[in-house]
């Protein structure tokens, strides 16, 4: 396999450093229709820390019946939660107060919650309202933080929505802002059905920023449906953001949004940032082997880009 690299040219005005938030071993596997061993995404979770990634989401704690692939969270979390001692950080997602339970028992040190910009998404997502959504957050997010937890929120269709269309700005903010005030330590703007466009992106950052929510509290999620991804989260660096979230591979989409397709490939995002010399921590050569790795036990080539390109492709007969 090439372990090919770009040439560094950076940009004046973008980040030196970037935070990549890995999110394959859960937002990325949760829609596989076939059952991953938990050994299986226990080694997935340990090759993307040694490849350099010093956040990967592990797991999710929301119930077994929504949600079948992480049904073996209490399992696959003591299998890798060594790893926090190493320095590595392993979020893991929690619908409710049981699933902060769950995570506590376990030794999870940051959860995140999972809320929706729109009114049809809540529906289908959590079967409640915005309203309804955030006042079961609440008791979470202030458990979590009396507890020492670091906490994310994520909020979904940010930009556009397969049953409302696009969504105007100040619906975002308002709802970003609730999150915020709700205790949120970081604020994930998730582009779920990948609709988004660089000055779309720029706008809503803007309008956050205006309605004082700091950039530095903030990290983006875009799916490439539309081929957007990587432009959109140039646009994000260029406004200052500094966290952006990426699936190895190209893994993942959303099991309530039929619409929605893959999430930024990790190795296209890190080959875009070495290029423009902003530091990752990121071996790309051994972060290709994972996603090749895993796409074979997956039956099927990676959707990435720079996998294929890296020589992922060549292990598949396609």
């Amino acid at each position: 396999m090439s372990t090919g690299l770009p040439m560094t040219v950076p940009e004046p005005g973008l980040p030196g450093r970037v935070t990549i938030y890995e999110v394959g071993a859960r937002d990325g596997l949760q829609n596989e229709q076939g059952v991953v061993p938990t050994e299986v995404k226990a080694e997935f979770v340990r090759r993307l820390a040694a490849a350099g990634l010093g956040t990967v989401e592990a797991t999710s704690f929301v119930h077994p019946k929504w949600v079948p692939q992480l049904a073996d969270a209490e399992a696959l979390f003591p299998l890798v939660s060594d790893l926090a001692g190493a320095g590595v950080r392993l979020p893991v997602l929690v619908p409710n107060e049981r699933g902060l339970d769950r995570a506590l028992a376990l030794g999870a040190r940051e959860v995140a919650v999972f809320a929706s910009a729109t009114e049809s998404f809540a529906k289908a997502n959590l079967n409640r309202t915005v309203d309804e959504a955030l006042a079961m957050f609440a008791p979470v997010v202030a458990r979590a933080k009396d507890a020492g937890l670091a906490v994310r929120g994520y909020l979904s269709m940010c930009f556009g929505d397969p049953w409302e269309g696009p969504v105007p700005v100040e619906q975002v903010v308002a709802v970003t802002r609730r999150l915020k005030d709700l205790g949120c330590d970081e604020l994930s703007l998730g582009d779920t059905i990948g609709v988004a466009t660089p000055g779309h992106v720029r706008r809503l950052l803007t309008a956050l920023n205006e309605a004082g929510v700091r950039t530095d509290e903030l990290a983006v999620h875009f799916h490439d449906t539309y081929g957007q991804a990587l432009a959109n989260t140039l646009a994000a660096l260029r406004h200052g953001v500094t966290t952006v979230d990426a699936s190895a591979g190209g893994l993942g989409g959303c099991p309530y949004a039929k619409s929605a397709t893959g999430n930024l490939a990790t190795e296209d995002l890190v080959w875009m940032l070495h290029g423009l010399g902003i530091e990752t921590g990121v071996d790309l050569g051994r972060l290709t082997a994972t996603s090749v790795w895993l796409a074979e036990r997956l039956g099927r080539p990676s959707p990435s880009r720079t996998v294929r390109a890296l020589g992922g492709a060549a292990s598949h007969k396609e």
